[in-house]
């Protein structure tokens, strides 16, 4: 039978001020925490963006001894089974051993079948033995944010599809060719897409349908439109891609024009991540590097 997951700190710090810090989850693993984190029998929710949500219960409380919290609900988007920390405890055990504290961390369930367990075993690591003993000893963590990631896992997770490449031509040029979408996006595009406020829809064949609105237009240097309404047909979630923004960025540098493309919100995390990524990256390497090589965009599907 495999072991659960375990990790231990030893620190010169009061049984007392070990508890006082578990308690407070806001100052060590994340700032997004709703709830009260620091009564038994409380409830209280844990949210990173869209990578994992959880909620906890306290069970067992014993002032400067032991903390248990349940798991009562659990979200992953990287995992084949979503729930996959649900009815897990995760037991915070203090004793006082040679005029030190030592804190013992146990997650009961989580062992290394669970598909998650080499990402959720360096996030505990991080956070127990970074975070957590950090604000132990000098009072200040270092949790996560929606917009701070604490370990590398979680800035893989989250990370926006981005992809550059060079040509010769200048600005102008470049900046021609990308609002010339007809030109470089393979698909059916209607409306207007090349000023500022205009809104433009994308339909490929009965997969994929997305409205673009232009919300930020500076000529020769950047571009970006903001997905007001999606439906993508072969995930789960069809409307994945509302919300997100598509950016692209000019530079001149060195005698040639840089072009770097972002898709914000367009992240490892999400359902189609693999199928759009790639997909983007044959439109903008090929596609669109073509058309403002050439003048002529090229066929990248079918």
């Amino acid at each position: 039978m495999s072991s659960n997951f375990t990790t231990t700190i030893v620190v010169d710090n009061s049984a007392n001020e070990v508890f006082e810090a578990i308690n407070n989850v806001r100052g060590w693993w994340s700032e997004e925490i709703e709830g009260t984190t620091d009564k038994l029998n409380e409830e209280w929710n844990y949210h990173y963006q869209d990578v994992h949500r959880c909620q906890m219960k306290i069970i067992e409380l014993v002032p400067n001894q032991k903390v248990v919290w349940q798991v009562l609900d659990n979200y992953f988007s990287f995992t084949n089974n979503k729930e996959e920390w649900k009815g897990d405890t995760i037991v915070f055990e203090i004793t006082e051993t040679n005029s030190k504290t030592q804190l013992r961390v146990t997650q009961i369930g989580l062992t290394p079948e669970n598909e998650c367990y080499d990402i959720c075993h360096n996030a505990w690591t991080t956070y127990i033995q970074k975070s957590l003993y950090s604000l132990i000893t000098t009072g200040v963590g270092q949790p996560n944010s929606k917009d701070n990631p604490q370990t590398e896992d979680e800035k893989k997770l989250t990370a926006n599809f981005t992809t550059t490449f060079f040509v010769n031509q200048n600005p102008t040029e470049v900046f021609a060719a990308i609002t010339n979408v007809r030109g470089w996006w393979q698909g059916e595009i209607e409306g207007s897409t090349d000023k500022l406020h205009d809104e433009f829809t994308y339909q490929m064949a009965d997969m994929h349908f997305s409205k673009q609105k232009v919300v930020e237009l500076v000529p020769n240097e950047k571009l970006v439109w903001l997905v007001t309404e999606s439906k993508l047909n072969f995930i789960s979630d069809k409307t994945e891609w509302t919300g997100t923004k598509i950016v692209f960025e000019i530079n001149s540098i060195n005698n040639k024009t840089q072009v770097r493309f972002t898709h914000i919100g367009l992240v490892p995390s999400v359902e189609c991540y693999g199928g759009c990524s790639g997909a983007w990256e044959q439109l903008i390497q090929k596609s669109l590097f073509s058309l403002i090589t050439t003048g002529k965009g090229t066929k990248v599907f079918g």
